[in-house]
Order: C-alpha cells, then structure tokens, then sequence
C-alpha cells in the first residue's frame, strides 16, 4: 500500500488512501470486480465524530439513481441524509453496522464499510475522484465547513 493522503483539518488530519476512489458526498469507493464498495472518509467521520444511527431507506437489490436519498445517519454532531454517491443496484449493506454503527468510527477503511453498488454503467468512475482530486475538492469545502463550524459556535 502507498502512502495515505493527509488532508488537514485544523489539527486534525483525515487520510485518504491513494488506492480508493472518492465521491463528493465524502464517501470512498473501492472496486472489487463488478461492484464498487462504499465508505464514510475520515474527513465526515472527523465532521460526524460518534455514530450512534444508521437508517436505509431501501435494502439489497434495488437500483438507485445517482444522488438519489438512500437512508440517514444520526451522531454526535449531526443528524444528516445519506445519497447514493453513483447509480446501479445496490448489492449488499454491511448489517453489522445496522446493530453497531461504531465500526464506522473505528475501521472507517476496513469493517466499518457501508454498501456495495453494481454500477448502472461503464461511466462510474466519471462520477468518482482520484485521492488527489478529492484533497483538492476538500480544499474548497473546508473553507465553506469551517465557517459553520464557526458560525455555529458563535
């Protein structure tokens, strides 16, 4: 494996391995044969910070679209909407993460993985980001991130 990304948030640094692929709903993308494998990034676990709900809206099976509301997660810091980051049928949902959505937090990478999307078309990686594109996508967000993280504190 290659040397992760850093992207600094503040004082805190958010990896991003150089191997996966990224969507700007800030989930990472993994191919594995005809699927493509989704996770939060650890820059949302670092904005969302303890997960305590993960809800679907929809289980295997079913085709969604691209940007289509897909279910929601609730955490310490926020409450939010869940968008499938490409279209295609949904393949499976990492069930252990319906019983303990910690595993988001701890092996955001690896266990803590949320679902698997068969690609509607040979045109998903149109919709998904190299590491390097996505440090500069997170460039331009933080900006924007940081003044409601102010703005809420003030």
């Amino acid at each position: 494996m290659s040397d992760p990304l850093v992207f600094q948030m503040g004082e805190f640094p958010a990896e991003l391995p150089v191997e996966l692929l990224y969507a700007s709903n800030h989930m990472w993308a993994q191919r594995r044969e005809d699927v493509y494998r989704f996770g939060f990034t650890a820059y949302a676990v670092r904005l969302l910070q303890d997960v305590y709900f993960l809800d679907w809206n929809f289980a295997a099976g079913v085709t969604l679209q691209h940007q289509q509301e897909l279910g929601s997660i609730e955490s310490k810091k926020a409450e939010s909407s869940l968008y499938a980051p490409i279209g295609g049928t949904m393949t499976i949902l990492n069930e252990q993460l319906m019983a303990d959505p910690s595993g988001i937090n701890l092996d955001k990478y690896g266990d803590g993985w949320l679902f698997e999307i068969c690609p509607s078309d040979d045109n998903t990686a149109a919709d998904l980001m190299t590491a390097q594109e996505y440090v500069v996508h997170l460039e331009d967000v933080w900006k924007i991130t940081q003044r409601t993280i102010k703005g809420q504190l003030g």
